[in-house]
């Protein structure tokens, strides 16, 4: 008897097609060896994908597009298709890839069929049970991970993390960056290709495009500076270039049109124009109201001059003729950046308007608070840039680029980044590259390879050196594990994210500060830390934060009614609108509940205050 949750072969089998019931088979699993086996023949499409699902007996037959379909080599009786005689002629390019899956060596499964296969990772593991075989063991990860190294020897919830370090990384993005004006873009001054490669790099010649550079790490502390994940850095080696990149920032306009014939102008905005902001404003624009190429530009200052017809109709004189006003529409740069105008492009839209787009330069030199991360996920917040002759050093005068908390590598069971130490340390004595290939490698068979080369170089096997302290001179009681690591640096800057402001720009509902950087806004002070300084009694910080240095609002209150009131300054009194009454006190409120006081009269309902003595 089939147990109750196999469905019995007897019973009929429905067949759905991308989805929908088209029909019924007597027996599913017959049904897809038959579409398989005229798939492999070439009698129906290899774009084709069946799944049989035994538990609930069901054939799903998939040829919509979309689906994300991965190569496999064929297993017949024990044996691989891909034979010796065919892995010849494709390499003397008798035969292409193509010719393997339309003569049914290789075939594309989709994410159902897969479940249906029982795969090897190479030629040694095939059994008699085995469908399929991996062409290359690295390909089952994606793109980002195989340009990774070891990353089988990493702790897997790793490299997600990895991934978006990877793609957080600065570089040398195109090699057409001079003639882009991408929003934003950051480009690194010296890029290197790393030591240690994997073939997913190689095959998609990311060589051409890379992202980091080979840093010389030492895992040790520093005067408990890098504690967690923070970094300490070689001044001397910033000072160099190491990490060291541009940011481009593109600021665009359009002299647009609007309906009645008006239309926006680039021009340096006249002193009668409203909202104008000064002349020292505007003194770095051009005749035409542009900036010029190569001028130093800070917060606030004007690089597109442009008025634009004001928002409401112009009023007559008295002379029967309308006076043409306009408003400042200027574009300034954002605040809290500074840098040089790189370069300015003129075009013309669509529409036959024309538009102004000027591309800004900033250098981005490596400072406490930037955050760099290995290939492994080690990621890390620069927290001291110590001067070369503090920093420790060998008998041999190297002296480490970074130093790493050793805490960071068994914390996160990243065995993968030491291997990478002793890849990167052998390839730079020997001067080649090594392979990190997922999967291309025993590791301990790698250990005892990259441990050869050292002690053929006069070092230690297992990348140990001995180090001396560069404030005492004192050589250090333990030996410090040291190599090479492709670090890249990340685009979460300090430069990009500081934020400080004492007074500024206020919300006109609430006339609490604005939010947000590009605003000139405060840093929120929300209820959980209005929470634990009430936990502290700190009753004067709670009220600095969250009525002096937000929305206070001196308001007069109705000691008679407990409405509010307001101070007539011809009478030289307060006066209550409600009741008429005299006898009012000026306290300080939140704005914003003053506010709720005035919202809940316009619904009619009339809150009053009382006040204590």
């Amino acid at each position: 008897m089939p147990s109750k949750n196999n469905a019995s072969v007897n019973e009929k089998c429905p067949v759905y097609l991308d989805g929908k019931l088209i029909s019924y088979v007597k027996d599913g699993s017959e049904f897809v060896k038959e579409i398989r086996k005229n798939r492999r023949m070439g009698l129906i499409s290899n774009e084709v994908n069946v799944y049989y699902n035994a538990k609930i007996n069901e054939v799903h037959v998939n040829a919509d597009n979309g689906r994300v379909r991965k190569p496999y080599i064929i297993v017949s009786n024990g044996k691989s298709l891909y034979t010796p005689e065919l892995k010849e002629k494709l390499k003397k390019g008798e035969i292409d890839f193509n010719y393997l899956v339309h003569h049914g060596v290789i075939e594309y499964l989709d994410a159902e069929e897969e479940e249906n296969i029982y795969c090897a990772l190479s030629e040694k593991d095939i059994t008699e049970d085995t469908t399929h075989l991996e062409i290359e063991p690295s390909i089952m990860f994606g793109v980002t991970v195989s340009s990774s190294v070891f990353p089988e020897f990493n702790n897997v919830g790793r490299h997600p993390i990895a991934w978006n370090f990877m793609k957080q990384s600065q570089g040398f993005y195109a090699t057409n960056f001079n003639y882009r004006y991408d929003a934003r873009a950051f480009l690194m001054y010296y890029p290197q290709e790393p030591l240690v490669t994997s073939s997913a790099y190689r095959s998609l010649n990311l060589s051409k495009h890379p992202a980091g550079q080979n840093f010389v790490v030492a895992l040790s502390t520093y005067y408990g500076y890098n504690i967690k994940d923070a970094l300490v850095l070689n001044k001397a080696s910033v000072n160099r270039g190491l990490g060291r990149s541009v940011f481009f920032r593109t600021y665009s306009d359009e002299e647009i049109r609007y309906p009645g014939g008006q239309q926006d102008k680039f021009v340096i905005p006249p002193a009668t124009s409203e909202g104008y902001r000064g002349e020292h404003v505007y003194a770095k624009l051009g005749e035409d109201g542009i900036v010029e190429p190569e001028v130093d530009v800070e917060e606030g200052d004007v690089i597109i001059g442009k008025v634009s017809p004001p928002r409401f109709l112009e009023e007559q004189t008295s002379y029967g003729v309308s006076e043409e006003r306009v408003r400042d529409n200027s574009a300034e740069l954002r605040s809290g950046e500074s840098g040089v105008v790189d370069s300015v492009l003129l075009s013309e839209s669509p529409g036959a308007t024309k538009i102004v787009k000027v591309r800004i330069r900033g250098i981005k030199t490596p400072e406490a608070g930037d955050k760099f991360a290995s290939r492994q996920s080690q990621k890390g917040v620069t927290a001291l840039l110590v001067p070369q002759e503090d920093m420790p050093f060998t008998k041999d005068g190297i002296i480490p680029d970074l130093l790493l908390n050793p805490n960071s590598l068994p914390n996160r069971m990243t065995y993968g980044h030491m291997l990478e130490m002793l890849a990167g340390k052998a390839g730079s004595l020997e001067g080649k590259k090594f392979d990190g290939t997922a999967f291309s490698a025993n590791g301990s068979d790698l250990v005892k390879e990259y441990g050869r080369i050292l002690q053929s170089h006069g070092f230690e096997e297992y990348g140990d050196e001995e180090f001396y302290d560069g404030r005492t001179g004192k050589k250090f009681d333990a030996k410090l594990f040291t190599g090479v690591v492709y670090f890249q640096r990340l685009w979460h800057m300090v430069s990009l994210k500081i934020q400080v402001r004492s007074r500024g720009p206020v919300q006109i509902l609430t006339r609490q500060p604005t939010e947000g950087k590009p605003r000139k806004g405060g840093l929120k002070f929300g209820e959980m830390e209005r929470e634990a300084i009430i936990g502290y009694g700190a009753s004067l910080v709670l009220k600095e934060r969250m009525l002096d240095q937000s929305d206070k609002a001196p308001v007069w209150i109705c000691k008679s009614c407990g409405d509010l009131g307001y101070f007539d300054y011809i009478k030289n009194t307060a006066v209550c609108p409600t009741c008429g009454s005299s006898d009012l006190e000026e306290v300080e409120i939140s704005y914003a509940f003053k506010l709720l006081i005035d919202e809940l009269k316009s619904m009619h309902i009339l809150p009053r205050i009382k006040l204590k003595g």
